[in-house]
């Protein structure tokens, strides 16, 4: 989208060109991918302090059943295969939607929130999962969107000290907790959980109350914006997927290590959309799976990047790849032949058609500082 006019507007537009923000397009949206601050020192900052980020392109919904949330969990268990009627009140999971033949049509959040279940699903996938889900849905369940609702995202280890003093009930939370509550005076729906690996929260709040909490938010001590370069160089470093790269309709959760996302009762009833595929793979080993890479040097390889073998043989390919500030160094997450996938393993990446050394090692790259 060349046209700015052709763009959508966050609630938060006006706020990030006040800071000095740099807008792109981005699903569909006019999004600041940084500050003036620059992106390396956002990174860092989330690292180190607390960073606030505009998320509020994600699609957001909620889910009813006329008896109760038992009724909406059970209808979106037909369409995942996270275990949902086992999600406490309270308590956020994370859950893969599927194709029928196995592939991965997107990832989402629920929560829990005892009279319903929210959904938060991706900005570029919204207008697709939210008919997914409907077409699923049994008489007296209905999905809700929520195109009314912002959402922010407050992420850092100084953010467990500010939110103390903001909201106390929202400081005691653990991780993947949910609650309905106030900061600054403004009702929000906030989960302990994040896209970063650090701690923090994603913070629910109606259209016309964002701005305010922003505000409010950015005018706390150590707390600074920060727009999605950091915020996709922050999640590559704490190994986290991003859909249309990392995941897709042709990748299995399987492939993808993601298997931790499919609840144990669904792995004994097998009753979810492309449950064949997932356990003849898991029966026989997938073709390929996802793992992190360490290109030696200080090159970064991109996404696309041919990774091959060390006699030359084609193995797989780059998904997100780039530098990583906290690292100081390059990482990369792909997509690799079995056989090439064991921790240690000597691979090379064809960068602009020169053979790059890497091996293959564990994600996260950077230790998550999760809230347990």
């Amino acid at each position: 989208m060349a046209e700015s006019e052709s763009l959508l507007e966050t609630p938060l537009g006006d706020l990030h060109r006040s800071l000095g923000a740099r807008m792109v397009p981005f699903a569909g949206y006019a999004m600041p991918v940084q500050y003036p601050a620059g992106i390396m020192a956002e990174h860092l900052h989330c690292r180190s302090a607390a960073a606030l980020f505009d998320v509020s392109h994600m699609g957001q919904a909620e889910l009813v059943g006329a008896q109760g949330t038992q009724d909406a969990a059970a209808a979106l268990e037909r369409v995942t295969p996270a275990d949902i009627r086992g999600l406490k009140p309270g308590r956020q999971r994370y859950g893969l939607l599927m194709t029928p033949d196995g592939g991965i049509f997107d990832d989402f959040m629920v929560s829990n929130i005892g009279d319903r279940l929210a959904l938060v699903v991706n900005a570029s996938r919204k207008h697709l999962d939210f008919p997914l889900i409907e077409q699923a849905l049994p008489a007296g369940v209905s999905l809700r969107p929520l195109p009314d609702r912002a959402l922010l995202a407050l992420q850092g280890p100084g953010v467990a000290a500010l939110m103390q003093d903001l909201c106390p009930a929202l400081a005691a939370l653990s991780f993947m907790g949910v609650a309905q509550a106030e900061i600054a005076g403004i009702p929000v729906l906030a989960s302990r959980s994040g896209y970063t690996g650090e701690d923090g929260f994603e913070i629910s709040v109606a259209a016309d109350r964002a701005e305010a909490l922003a505000k409010a938010l950015l005018a706390r001590p150590g707390v600074q914006p920060a727009g999605l370069g950091a915020r996709d160089s922050l999640r590559l470093e704490a190994g986290l997927c991003l859909y249309g790269q990392d995941i897709d309709e042709t990748t299995s959760p399987v492939e993808a290590a993601l298997v931790w996302s499919i609840g144990k009762r669904r792995r004994m009833d097998w009753d979810f959309p492309g449950a064949e595929r997932v356990r003849q793979e898991l029966a026989d080993g997938p073709r390929r799976l996802r793992v992190g890479l360490r290109p030696e040097g200080r090159q970064p390889a991109r996404a696309h990047t041919p990774i091959q073998a060390a006699d030359g043989m084609p193995v797989g390919e780059v998904t997100s790849g780039g530098f990583g500030p906290s690292l100081n160094g390059p990482m990369a997450m792909g997509y690799v032949a079995r056989p090439y996938a064991g921790d240690g393993t000597a691979l090379e990446l064809l960068v602009r058609g020169k053979a790059l050394p890497a091996r293959v090692v564990p994600t996260p790259f950077h230790p998550h500082r999760y809230k347990r």
